[in-house]
């Protein structure tokens, strides 16, 4: 190809580019600056072009996205991905600066946005973000130099890149692309030579596109006639001098000659719909392909940087390296930077290419940086590599109205979004962490889980809670979903809970609604939730979830507490649920199978933990609650049922076992009945696999069941005798059942059993340091030793000598 004449030119100036190609980026400078169009022609969304200003504007930072989406459903919508090395947006940039019309010319999203309606590209449903992936993967994924045509049914996709690498005796399309392109000097000698690339690589994309033709994907044929439709218009309008920028597998079909008249039946009578579009930020972990991305590339970081670099680019690439591991404490000195260049440029000449590449440097940096591991390495590759960047737009830029109303939230609470995840902790006893509390909370009831909650490793009080932030650009759809709830998070969040809570199908998903309306303090919708979830509990008779409404009820009462809520109705329901809870569970209890009563155990265990919590916040609410007598009895009514199942030979054995540790726990049972319920659970008339099944209930889990027998011979010895005693057919059937519940102990608590069941009866004893009474328990309890640990207790769960201000103990 010879170079465009300035300002002019019959023929269109063809632009073939790879998406996101930091080398066709500068090409595309060059080439623009050599050629001075007088309009540019880029591959995107038509209803675009009114959003070409915003790119020249301060507060626009890439990587930005194009986001349309359908007016009447957000959750359908695509994506137009732009970063700093973005041929297109080097392109835009261009022509604003410069006062040049940029168009955007591939098929327009009002028909991109329907036209795969239905189908399933990916294998998932065609909703929210897959909706995103697949429209995206129509309009932009299959028109890069590195990602062909979309097959169709029983076609093969081809990669042009892996094509072209293959032909030129590479395995790796990046390296190939990185040798032939990226490492790729300036163009010199004279302004004909910034067009060659362009040349070079239409010449190749036409053989492709003769051996392979579309690639068995009909679309591409569609919006490649709307394409040329548009260049002949731009040409008419502008009497030549236009420069198309798009995809490297799109030019040869731009090229050929085709008949307007057939262009025009390909595109007509396309379906549509009504679209909006606008500018979002992106990041470059989306920009890459493991990120989901179909046009995406392996390393956004680092081609972000290859662009960037004035000059020395492995050697200010191999110093942020150092500057990563040395914010991550590793020893990292300017000596490791010096020998690891020298490396990767060593490693560069024996593979025989041109410059070092990403991966000289990733080598060397994980022998010399790394001393061989690959676990630093991951760090690099995720923070560097990959990269963390989150990208910005203006205010001008258009957005629904909540999508504003969040934006001056996450100014007021200081809360800036960020592609990096990072671990927040709130103190919902000061007022901007607890609005930061409530809006991550609403954003969770809208679909947008901007925020994850998080395990605190500090205090367990209820006055701290822990998030894992990280935003992604899919939240700015489902911002535009949520729109249709309400102008603002707070509005849209208790339209939103309403509706769920009419549309829960069971009681339990209205216990969830009302916890999670307490913790995202709406206090309109509450009234509608507790109305709904009063009327279910009333109706539902099956214990199994009433026993899994119960502990987000009592939850929701201190959740309430911390915050200051009226929560007096929710304890009157809790309250009622659990009275019907200690009705129905003995005689739910009866026959069950082992899936069902393992089920059941579970249930026990939760309702357990819920009742403790429960009489305390009933001893609060006493004055409000209707009949506080019974309030005040209710963790000696819960006893009651345990007994009950404890001794009741028709519940499974796994219920049975789990209630009578339960009630040796809460001091409800003497040690001597706990070793004579075992003694009849174990006894000789007792299956083998239901005795197993007790064991698992009673020493199983988590419930430090395994201490229970190093510091109780007594137990030890009934578990040690009954086991000897298992017929050898049986054996093979309750062995899962045992290394299931043994498996779970730590591993010294294993080892100190095994050592006690080898020394014998005899040797016990002393093992375990056995005084009068109950082997390997004193008489009463020492004082003096208690007070001694109390002060390290104290510090351990943050109580401190005052009050503990909301601080949960161990046994909350």
């Amino acid at each position: 190809m010879n170079a465009a004449p300035r300002g002019g030119g019959a023929e269109p100036l063809l632009l073939g580019v790879r998406h996101h190609g930091p080398g066709s980026a500068r090409a595309v400078r060059a080439a623009l600056e050599a050629a001075e169009p007088r309009v540019v022609l880029i591959e995107g969304p038509p209803e675009a072009d009114g959003l070409v200003p915003l790119v020249a504007d301060p507060g626009m930072r890439p990587p930005v996205a194009l986001l349309a989406h359908a007016v009447d459903e957000p959750g359908r919508s695509a994506f137009w991905p732009f970063a700093e090395f973005s041929p297109e947006w080097i392109a835009l940039r261009w022509a604003v600066e410069r006062g040049v019309p940029a168009r955007f010319i591939d098929l327009p999203a009002t028909h991109t946005l329907v036209w795969g309606r239905g189908e399933d590209t990916d294998g998932e449903p065609d909703t929210d973000t897959n909706a995103n992936a697949n429209a995206n993967a129509n309009a932009d994924a299959d028109a890069d130099a590195g990602q062909g045509g979309g097959a169709g049914a029983g076609e093969v996709r081809i990669d042009p890149l892996a094509a072209l690498a293959e032909a030129g005796g590479y395995d790796d399309a990046e390296r190939w692309w990185e040798d032939v392109v990226e490492h790729r000097g300036p163009a010199g000698g004279g302004p004909g030579d910034v067009f060659a690339p362009f040349a070079v690589l239409e010449e190749a994309m036409g053989a492709l596109r003769e051996t392979y033709g579309s690639a068995g994907d009909d679309r591409d044929l569609v919006r490649e006639a709307y394409m040329r439709l548009q260049v002949r218009a731009a040409q008419r309008e502008f009497g030549g001098g236009v420069a198309v920028v798009c995809g490297a597998w799109h030019v040869p079909a731009l090229r050929a000659k085709a008949a307007v008249a057939a262009d025009r039946a390909l595109v007509k009578g396309l379906p549509k719909v009504k679209a909006d579009l606008t500018w979002v930020p992106w990041t470059y972990r989306r920009l890459a392909r493991a990120g989901g991305y179909g046009a995406g590339i392996e390393s956004p970081g680092w081609y972000g940087h290859l662009f960037a670099a004035p000059d020395r680019p492995v050697e200010r690439w191999l110093a942020k390296v150092a500057g990563l591991l040395r914010a991550e404490d590793r020893m990292v000195s300017s000596a490791h930077v010096i020998e690891a260049v020298r490396l990767a440029e060593t490693l560069a000449a024996v593979r025989g290419r041109p410059l070092p590449g990403l991966g000289e440097t990733t080598d060397a940096v994980r022998a010399v940086m790394c001393e061989g591991s690959d676990v630093p390495l991951a760090l690099v590759r995720d923070r560097l590599v990959v990269g963390e960047v989150l990208g910005e737009v203006p205010e001008s830029a258009p957005a629904v109205p909540l999508q504003r109303d969040l934006e001056r939230s996450q100014r007021r609470l200081r809360l800036k979004p960020e592609a990096r995840e990072r671990e927040l902790e709130l103190d919902l006893r000061k007022e901007t962490d607890a609005g930061r509390s409530r809006l991550l909370h609403r954003l969770r009831l809208l679909g947008v889980e901007w925020g994850e909650p998080a395990r605190s490793r500090g205090s367990t009080g209820t006055f701290r809670e822990t998030w894992r932030l990280r935003w992604e650009p899919e939240w700015s759809v489902r911002v535009a979903e949520a729109g249709v709830w309400g102008t603002t998070v707070l509005g849209a969040a208790t339209a939103k809970v309403e509706a769920d809570a009419v549309a829960a199908p069971g009681l339990v998903g209205v216990t969830a609604l009302a916890e999670r309306c307490l913790l995202a303090e709406l206090p309109d919708a509450l009234p509608v939730v507790m109305r709904i979830l009063t009327d279910r509990a009333a109706l539902d008779a099956d214990v199994g979830h009433l026993a899994q409404a119960l502990p987000a009820l009592v939850r929701a009462l201190r959740y309430g507490d911390v915050r200051g809520t009226d929560v007096w109705a929710l304890a009157g329901v809790a309250a009622g649920l659990a009275e019907r809870i200690f009705v129905g569970l003995p005689p739910a209890c009866t026959g069950l199978d082992r899936d069902a009563a393992e089920e059941m155990r579970r249930h026990v265990d939760a309702v357990h933990g819920a009742v403790g919590l429960l009489e305390r916040e009933l001893g609060q609410e006493e004055e409000r609650v209707p009949d506080p007598t019974a309030a005040g009895g209710i963790r000696g009514r819960w006893r009651r049922v345990l007994g009950v199942l404890a001794g009741r030979d028709s519940a499974p054995g796994v219920v049975r076992g789990r209630a009578a540790r339960l009630l040796l726990d809460d001091g409800g049972l003497e040690p001597d009945a706990a070793a004579r319920l075992m003694g009849l659970a174990l006894s000789a008339g007792t299956p083998p696999g239901e005795a197993a099944a007790w064991i698992e209930g009673f020493v199983g889990g988590h419930s430090g069941g395994g201490m229970l027998l190093v510091h109780d011979e007594r137990l030890l010895g009934l578990v040690d005798a009954w086991l000897t005693g298992v017929p050898e057919a049986a054996f093979t059937d309750v062995l899962p059942l045992l290394r299931r519940t043994f498996a779970e102990y730590e591993t010294g608590v294993r080892r100190t059993l095994g050592e006690l069941v080898r020394r014998g009866p005899g040797e016990r004893a002393a093992a375990v340091g056995a005084g009068p009474g109950i082997p390997g328990f004193a008489d009463g309890l020492d004082a003096g030793r208690a007070d001694a640990v109390m002060p390290v207790a104290r510090l351990l769960l943050g109580v401190g000598d005052g009050p503990r201000n909301g601080t949960v103990g161990v046994g909350a």
